[in-house]
């Protein structure tokens, strides 16, 4: 998908407000605003309503858990469907599945047959709704803005989010005290509304499809090979994942900290929550600045360290103001983090894959907070809420610690826009596009001298094949003719075979070109493409040149 002409309009604003600019951005950014206030009025009924209806740490917890774990469980496929078909479909379908489920909640609410685990049901139902909403939405960014950017526009959405975080939970802990919780669950299911007529008026140009959708299985495939072949991706979610799991023991724990209160109740959890909200527009607002003084993992560092003071206080303190405080800075820190590692992964991943790469990225951060509301809630329950938070905090300043062996790596070192030099070459055989395995060798003819600096170039472009969907890679070298070396892969189908050679990448053309630059000779390095038969059928394989048609 390329951006739309409004999309692309140079805008006026620039820096941290420069995405306002593109018309729709700040359309579907406006209308995000009043479903995620909904969101926000929901979580408190749904956490607020679990204390009324349990005195289970765990189960309190849960509600956090429930509403993470299908992102765990379901992101990776919604990120494949993302990058085959219309993202625009799936983000109205997910809009309307979860407007549906907010509704049917509200009316289980208002007749009063919810029980815990059918409050966690349907909690988990609008985790499931969100896992698939979450990855083509934060691939669109790249289609509704220039790649320049980008980072204003992940921060914008934080912004927007933390926005709505300091008022909506305010107002949901208002709504829960004077209307009940089922009110606050039909807020949720009419603030969608907004969203889906914004979206309905979305019309996002899709780039020319050259090739067949890819297979939903393999495109899953392909996403997972390719982040586990990318060292930056897999440091920024093995970090994501860490702080989900240390951070969330706040957010999971918050209303019993509330309810811990002889002031306790639904407007003192929202007012908490807000305070969070507010920490974390000033996190969202300051974040261009403090990316611009240091250096990613510095970044991260402080967010992590920051949280953990937070989490810290809230386990060691018993003053409400004190808590409140703590809260600002919690905030800032979830922003400052998970910010960055989104905008990381954008940055380090081509168009082609990028959903995949977000939603493996949202699989770690939301699994890790998955498990960690999980386990904090059995050791609030067991040990104690304090003593939890305070362990929570102590696994936040390992997380600090753990950068000076795993940096966060820095991002925009690499161009990733796609390089279309490739054209589908002239065949002699009348292939299908299932038609494979296709074996491919490229000759190359390599001076003694040149040999250490063609074997390190060989070993990135060896990277890059596998990464890309190549299995089988070798390097082999004419013992007859010792300067005549064949590098050889192979792909499941000619299909894959074209789709390998488009997801090629300006900086991997970089090695290309300095491949070429040491083989020897006036021509290109010759290029067999072959396909792999032991029995050929009558319809198959038919020579283009003198075909003769079977019937």
């Amino acid at each position: 998908m390329t951006p739309s002409t409004d999309s692309t309009t140079v805008p006026a604003r620039t820096g941290a407000l420069a995405p306002l600019g593109y018309r729709d951005f700040r359309l579907l950014w406006s209308a995000t605003l009043v479903s995620n206030f909904g969101g926000l009025v929901q979580a408190v009924g749904a956490a607020w309503l679990m204390t009324q209806l349990t005195d289970s740490a765990t189960l309190i917890a849960l509600v956090q858990a429930s509403n993470t774990l299908p992102i765990m469980l379901l992101a990776i496929g919604a990120g494949a469907l993302a990058d085959i078909f219309d993202r625009k479909t799936l983000l109205m379908g997910a809009l309307i599945f979860m407007a549906v489920v907010s509704l049917a909640l509200a009316a289980v609410a208002w007749t009063g047959g919810l029980t815990p685990w059918l409050l966690l049901g349907f909690t988990f139902l609008l985790g499931a709704g969100q896992a698939v909403y979450n990855p083509p939405w934060q691939a669109s960014m790249g289609d509704l803005v220039d790649r320049k950017d980008l980072p204003a526009a992940v921060s914008l959405n934080s912004v927007g989010f933390n926005l709505m975080r300091s008022v909506g939970p305010a107002a949901g802990g208002l709504i829960v005290a004077t209307l009940g919780a089922s009110a606050a669950f039909a807020v949720n299911a009419i603030s969608y509304l907004p969203l889906l007529g914004a979206m309905s008026q979305w019309k996002p140009k899709l780039a020319p499809r050259v090739t067949t959708p890819e297979p939903f299985m393999a495109a899953m495939g392909a996403g997972l090979r390719y982040v586990a072949l990318s060292p930056n991706l897999l440091r920024v979610m093995s970090r994501g994942a860490l702080f989900g799991f240390a951070a969330i023991a706040v957010l999971a724990l918050l209303p019993l900290v509330a309810k811990s209160h002889p002031e306790g109740g639904s407007l003192l959890f929202g007012g908490l929550l807000g305070c969070y909200g507010v920490g974390a527009i000033g996190g969202a607002l300051l974040n261009p600045r403090i990316r611009a003084r240091l250096n990613n993992e510095n970044v991260v560092r402080m967010a992590f360290a920051g949280f953990a003071v937070s989490a810290l206080v809230l386990g060691q303190t018993q003053s409400v103001w004190l808590h409140a405080a703590a809260m600002l800075p919690a905030g800032a820190s979830w922003v400052l983090a998970l910010s960055l590692f989104n905008v990381t992964v954008q940055l380090s991943t081509p168009r082609w894959v990028v959903a995949r790469a977000l939603a493996l990225y949202q699989m770690a951060t939301f699994g890790g907070m998955a498990a960690g509301a999980w386990i904090w809630g059995m050791v609030a329950g067991t040990q104690g809420l304090d003593a939890a938070l305070t362990a929570a905090g102590g696994v936040l300043l390992l997380g600090a610690a753990i950068g000076f062996w795993l940096r966060a790596p820095e991002f925009g070192a690499v161009d990733l826009d796609p390089v279309n030099r490739f054209r589908e070459p002239a065949l002699m055989l009348d292939l299908r596009g299932r038609s494979g395995p296709i074996m491919v060798m490229v000759d190359y003819r390599i001076d003694q001298a040149d040999v250490p600096e063609f074997l390190r170039l060989m070993q990135r472009r060896r990277n890059i094949r596998r990464r890309d969907g190549a299995r089988n890679w070798s390097l082999l070298r004419d013992l007859e003719h010792p300067d005549q070396w064949s590098e050889s892969y192979h792909i499941a189908t000619w299909d894959e075979y074209v789709r390998h050679n488009l997801r090629r990448t300006k900086s991997d053309a970089e090695v290309a070109v300095a491949l070429r630059a040491l083989h020897k000779g006036d021509t290109d390095p010759l290029v067999h493409r072959m396909i792999e038969r032991h029995t050929v059928g009558p319809q198959d394989d038919v020579p283009l040149v003198g075909k003769i048609e079977i019937p």
